[in-house]
């Protein structure tokens, strides 16, 4: 699937099926992600693969925008290592990219997935630092389920010529 096609296709997909995602799609997933741009080449960014169902269904508890997390085969917690950082608070754009690359990565092999939401949200981040046991300078972003779609949402054309100005507002 070419680039635009796979923009333009990517839905948030809360609901999969009991079927597995291989390793080589998670790998395909994590190379998309570590490709993807970064300030002064910083690349903070490190990826834990959690399968395991309690861990899963722990997630959901801890994210009230997450209960779909219980029900993937697999989801990824994109975090950044903050003593990588040479300006602080870039960390948190660096891993956006990352993880919009595994999205659009996913909607590209067919997989179903969903940002949900870690980072700023002190409770989360402080619930999913513990039980993924990251280091003190672990920072979690967000995590994203994936999963075989058992949901199809309609592609939406959210192009809105109102938010484009031209050199000046």
């Amino acid at each position: 699937m070419d680039v635009t096609k796979a923009i333009l296709l990517r839905r948030s997909i809360r609901k999969y099926t009991e079927e597995p995602v291989s390793d080589d799609d998670i790998e395909a997933l994590l190379t998309a992600a570590m490709h993807a741009p970064s300030a002064v080449n910083e690349q903070p960014w490190h990826f834990v693969i959690i399968k395991d169902r309690k861990t899963l269904e722990e997630i959901s508890r801890l994210s009230p925008t997450a209960p779909m997390v219980k029900y993937a085969a697999v989801a990824i917690a994109v975090c950044a290592d903050k003593n990588r950082e040479k300006f602080p608070g870039l960390w948190a754009l660096d891993c956006s990219a990352a993880a919009e690359n595994i999205l659009l990565e996913a909607t590209g092999r067919r997989l179903g997935a969903v940002w949900t939401a870690v980072y700023p949200f002190e409770e989360r981040v402080n619930g999913i630092k513990e039980l993924l046991n990251l280091p003190a300078n672990v920072m979690p972003l967000c995590v994203i389920p994936v999963g075989r779609p058992a949901e199809t949402p309609a592609p939406v054309d959210r192009f809105n010529p109102s938010c484009i100005h031209h050199n000046t507002w």
